[in-house]
């Protein structure tokens, strides 16, 4: 049974073939302007990188912040289903689900089935995200992906007192004319990055095992700065940024097993 589960999400689509328990291929790619387009091109490219058709998929759920727009999709289900889901799927000791996406952030404590119990959401500001993440790296001048690695080599941490994107940016302007090192001020980045995040898991409550989803987890400097104030050591699946596609294609093969006889929640 090969079921395709599509995450649109505001910076990227991320789409994931699967073929009964195993991950045939997936792809991720820009969601740029149009949301349908960006999850039809996503979808192609997983297809031609599992070698089949479209006709062979026997259901595809979509999941996201642009869900509503593939006209194709058997299914739409919210994206903390499909992380609590995706995140068991790949870790299931998995209790706690600390996803950080492209302009939200969300908490999502699971019980032993993985099913979600509790979350909290950040989705009204883009402070602590992915969008938050790039226009820092612009304005510093550094690649993203080199985010993690210096904030490594930093010796000591600055703090960032605004947690609003654009005084950010100020701030971090005011910081470099202050002749503050690069890695200096992107610890402390990632350090405010990591309070915001404390303060959803102090609502929802922690129990590990912890996992930690979305495009953000690939910056090694924002795992240490949790890590760091949890006090405990984060799991993080080997792509962090499709487990919302899987939890979407996973919820598209108990459709396509159960049709007619399932209601997905």
């Amino acid at each position: 049974m090969i079921v395709a589960g599509i995450d649109i999400g505001s910076i990227t689509a991320e789409t994931v073939i699967l073929e009964d328990d195993q991950i045939l291929a997936y792809s991720i790619l820009p969601t740029g302007a149009n949301s349908r387009t960006a999850a039809e091109r996503s979808l192609a490219a997983a297809l031609r990188e599992a070698k089949i058709q479209k006709e062979d998929l026997l259901g595809i759920v979509t999941t996201g912040y642009g869900r509503a727009s593939f006209p194709f999709a058997d299914k739409r289900i919210t994206e903390i289903t499909c992380h609590a889901r995706g995140a068991f799927f790949v870790h299931p000791e998995t209790r706690t689900v600390i996803d950080i996406g492209g302009q939200d952030s969300k908490v999502i404590r699971l019980d032993g089935r993985g099913r979600n119990v509790d979350f909290q959401m950040n989705d009204k500001c883009a402070a602590g995200t992915g969008r938050f993440l790039e226009v820092m790296a612009h304005a510093l001048e550094v690649n993203l992906e080199d985010l993690g690695r210096l904030s490594r080599s930093a010796p000591r941490t600055i703090k960032i007192s605004s947690t609003c994107t654009v005084f950010a940016e100020s701030e971090v302007v005011s910081l470099i004319a202050e002749n503050q090192p690069k890695e200096v001020i992107i610890r402390g980045l990632h350090d405010a990055i990591a309070d915001r995040i404390l303060g959803l898991v102090h609502r929802v409550g922690i129990e590990e095992e912890v996992a930690l989803t979305g495009g953000v987890a690939k910056n090694e400097g924002v795992v240490h700065a949790l890590e760091d104030r949890l006090g405990v050591k984060l799991f993080v699946p080997p792509e962090p940024q499709i487990i919302g596609a899987l939890g979407a294609a996973l919820a598209a093969r108990d459709l396509a097993s159960h049709r007619g006889g399932l209601t997905l929640s």
